[in-house]
């Protein structure tokens, strides 16, 4: 069984060589797993999946919402910098409203996890459920953003896309202020979403958002927001890694 450091070299030297290396779990790879963007009213929901490397430690790993937006963005350079491998997915707008926010967030974990290049033996999950239909062992870890580094790291990625995504799309829809509350249903969004009316990007399975399109009001589409294909939020597999 390779180890996980000749992996890594085999990871950095091409795709063909990884091919044939993960055929089979790697004994003693954890990966961890969290997602942001289960609550806001817009946007999709990310999830990532990371594995560490013990011989390359960070500094400063935390639950993200414990962290500083400084922090996390540094800290998501070092994470991608320095893990065996990582994987950010996503979970589309339209799957949130025909699956719903749990069954979506799901998915998105499921899909970070199979985009990993490298099979890990342990996935530990953020929360007290975890992905159906995994191909290697689960759990779920109550708090594990806190207690597990590589949830930890998970969370850092995830938080950082989700929020990226966000401020893109504020430079469509800057009436709406995604760039301050990254979607949440904060009394800003909420009143931005009753003056401006829902985008495309917002969640129609959403309370808020459902009253507002009963009501007919619909923000217009920039044609900006078409040409970065923003609007749909529609991205759904893995989108780094």
């Amino acid at each position: 069984m390779p180890s996980p450091r000749s992996l890594k070299r085999a990871d950095q030297q091409g795709e063909a060589q990884l091919d044939l290396l993960l055929t089979e779990p790697v004994a003693g790879l954890l990966a961890g797993v969290d997602e942001a963007g289960r609550g806001p009213l817009a946007g999709p929901v990310v999830a990532a999946a990371v594995i560490l490397d013990d011989l390359q430690p960070i500094a400063g790993l935390n639950d993200s919402k414990k962290l500083t937006a400084r922090a996390r963005e540094r800290l998501f350079d070092e994470i991608r910098a320095k893990a065996l491998c990582c994987c950010i997915a996503e979970a589309s707008v339209e799957e949130i409203d025909r699956l719903n926010i749990l069954h979506a967030t799901m998915l998105a974990m499921k899909r970070a996890v199979e985009g990993l290049r490298l099979k890990p033996s342990l996935v530990q999950v953020d929360g007290n459920r975890v992905p159906p239909h995994l191909h290697v062992p689960a759990q779920a870890i109550v708090k594990g953003d806190a207690k597990v580094q590589a949830i930890s790291a998970a969370s850092i990625l995830a938080k950082v896309h989700r929020d990226r995504l966000c401020e893109a799309l504020h430079a469509s829809y800057p009436h709406h202020g995604f760039d301050a509350h990254k979607g949440y249903p904060t009394p800003v969004h909420l009143a931005a979403l009753s003056r401006h009316g829902a985008t495309p990007a917002h969640r129609r399975s959403f309370a808020p958002v459902r009253l507002a399109l009963a009501e007919g009001r619909v923000a217009p589409v920039p044609a900006e927001a078409l040409a970065l294909d923003l609007a749909p939020c529609h991205a759904s597999g893995p989108v780094a890694a």
